[in-house]
């Protein structure tokens, strides 16, 4: 992508929310990295999720922090104030806490909290517009040997609370930008990997246990398909649909990079030099899906294009782990996996 496609964000001031999570965070340092002048406030609500070390780094003179819910109607309107764009983040996204008895806090932050977002959008003359980052889980699932894709106009078809709580938040979206001509973005990622990935999730989870020499649990048969996207690749495209995407629209987010969970577990084990023996089969979970497969030919046309491959990156991201693994003392043992599984 050429370097000058950031032109119109330079010295614009961007409000990320949940910009000390594991893909806000990785944004706000490439956003950094790539806007010349650019000025980013973080508003995170500092959950179990958020830690303010990922945003260790950062040019202080040009960043701000604000603690806060995007629940919080009132703060977000200030904060809207003198923001020209809007980055949505702030979610709950963990399928396991939201399956295990902690639905309440996914119905607050991924459906109150983007409807907080949008009657603040409505006041604002300042913001040129919004993208809000929700998942392609909102789709459903295929079978193994489907050869389908999920795109814009697959119908949603939520399998697991958090699914349907995203699902809820963009149509709250969509309502608001057909009814009210709100400038929002809606995007759909796939399961993203890097660092600072708070270790709940399969890629740091399964390293940090590897590391210890415990047992890597894979629920059902290990064969669910998961499209893999490096968070560097995510925060360009998001970049580029402020830039060019059009305001009211929908887009898939994937780089085509499709591996089943025991590859997955396979691959961290090579690059630790550990025998496959860690890994250890468990009763399925409720509502599994077995596979997603996305077609993003409509970001492609303008010109994104992921850098990184599954297989090029998952080292260095391994790796990330294992440098930082001390940062992770405080989440093991609270882990929802842990919680609900006998190992």
């Amino acid at each position: 992508m050429k370097q000058n496609t950031y032109n119109t964000l330079q010295n614009k001031h961007l409000l990320v929310t949940g910009g000390c999570g594991f893909i806000g965070s990785n944004f706000i340092h490439y956003a950094f990295a790539h806007i010349s002048g650019v000025r980013i406030t973080n508003t995170d609500k500092l959950t179990y999720a958020g830690d303010k070390k990922n945003v260790d780094g950062v040019p202080r003179e040009r960043y701000r922090f604000v603690k806060g819910d995007i629940a919080d109607i009132s703060l977000m309107r200030r904060l809207m104030k003198d923001a020209d764009y809007v980055i949505n983040f702030a979610a709950e996204t963990h399928v396991d806490r939201s399956i295990h008895g902690e639905v309440d806090a996914f119905i607050h932050t991924n459906v109150l909290g983007v409807h907080s977002l949008l009657k603040a959008l409505q006041r604002s003359k300042s913001v040129k517009k919004m993208i809000h980052v929700s998942t392609d889980e909102v789709w459903g699932d295929l079978p193994i040997a489907s050869r389908k894709k999920f795109d814009e106009h697959s119908p949603f078809l939520p399998n697991s609370p958090y699914a349907a709580s995203k699902a809820m938040g963009d149509l709250l979206i969509r309502s608001y930008v057909k009814t009210y001509n709100l400038p929002v973005i809606t995007t759909h990622a796939v399961n993203n990997f890097g660092p600072r990935q708070f270790p709940e999730k399969l890629i740091p989870f399964f390293t940090l246990r590897a590391l210890r020499g415990e047992r890597l649990p894979l629920y059902g048969d290990g064969k669910n398909v998961r499209n893999w996207l490096h968070v560097d690749d995510h925060a360009e495209a998001i970049l580029l649909l402020l830039v060019r995407g059009v305001s009211g629209d929908v887009y898939a987010i994937s780089g085509n990079e499709e591996r089943s969970n025991i590859e997955v577990a396979h691959k961290i084990l090579d690059v630790l030099r550990r025998d496959k023996n860690l890994i250890t089969f468990i009763d399925d979970r409720p509502g599994h899906d077995r596979k997603y497969a996305i077609n993003a030919a409509k970001l492609r046309k303008l010109g994104w294009r992921p850098r990184y491959s599954f297989e090029g990156a998952i080292a260095n991201t391994v790796a990330w782990y294992i440098k930082n693994n001390g940062r992770n003392k405080r989440t093991t043992k609270r882990n929802i996996i842990n919680k609900h599984i006998k190992l």
